[in-house]
């Protein structure tokens, strides 16, 4: 069989995949293009009866009620100091344990290691009201600790399972090779160890950092009444109404919610690609 034959058999297949992927980018895509354009559709056309998929009158005033909300900037940097303490504190936690139970051999280790995946089966809502009590014993209601350690407790199992192919790729005669050199195990781990994972903790620290910043269950029954302390899904709370919702407002917010994902995820997606690639290849 020749080339051009082989190149004429696989093209329709391709072009199957390929028009596949499209649309599942479209259907992706779209409620976060509808999002966008609520956001910046003036109140007529939001409340119309037939809505359109563009606006040829676009507004500002949602994001204006977003903006002029009150504390609306300390609910954005409590959102921000929650997702910052989550996700630098699981990826230290997690590269020590994946490299403990990667490189060690201790009693219970495959117990623990299936601990990892068992609580990742667990739904977040079956524990809300178990934590809810413990942070209520704890003293830590109303305070963003409330929200840091059930984060940091939900994102470690996966990181931790992550990483473990990470640091086992690492070859072990590369840690004898530098204790030749007289390189200490503490200056291996965090010199040369640490960067040869550090796709593994980027790709981990997307998703910690999203579903900590998206929150809405735990802050919602953690922060009862202390206002101060509430974060940006719950200031989207005051466009809720009882007689009429301001949807306007609501996507303005999401809008503004998602601005911190996407820059994030733009700063880190060449490091979270080799990342995920090299979890897939383990």
């Amino acid at each position: 069989m020749t080339a051009s034959r082989v190149l004429r058999v696989r093209r329709p297949g391709r072009l199957l995949a390929e028009a596949t992927a499209l649309l599942a980018a479209v259907v992706v895509a779209f409620p976060l293009y509808w999002m966008v354009l609520s956001a910046f559709k003036p109140a007529g056309e939001i409340q119309s009866t037939r809505p359109r998929p563009w606006t040829l009158s676009p507004s500002l005033d949602s994001f204006r009620r977003v903006f002029e909300q009150q504390d609306f900037g300390r609910y954005f940097l409590n959102s921000l100091l929650v997702a910052t303490a989550v996700v630098l504190a699981s990826a230290v936690i997690a590269f020590l344990a994946a490299t403990a139970v990667t490189r060690f051999r201790f009693r219970f280790r495959t117990t623990l290691l299936v601990m990892f995946l068992v609580a990742q089966m667990v739904p977040v809502e079956a524990l809300t009201i178990p934590l809810f009590f413990l942070m209520r014993d704890a003293g830590l209601l109303n305070t963003l600790g409330s929200l840091v350690l059930p984060h940091l407790a939900f994102s470690l199992p996966f990181a931790i399972w992550m990483l473990r192919g990470f640091v086992r790729a690492v070859p072990e005669a590369l840690e004898e090779q530098a204790r030749i050199d007289g390189a200490s195990h503490a200056r291996f781990l965090w010199t040369i160890l640490f960067p040869l994972v550090l796709p593994g903790l980027v790709a981990t620290s997307v998703f910690s950092f999203i579903s900590t910043w998206n929150d809405f269950l735990f802050a919602k029954s953690f922060l009862i009444s202390d206002t101060s302390q509430s974060t940006l899904p719950m200031a989207l709370l005051v466009f809720f109404k009882p007689d009429e919702n301001d949807w306007g407002g609501i996507m303005a917010g999401s809008t503004v919610m998602t601005i911190p994902v996407l820059v994030f995820f733009v700063l880190v997606q060449r490091r979270l690609v080799s990342g995920l690639g090299g979890a897939v290849k383990d």
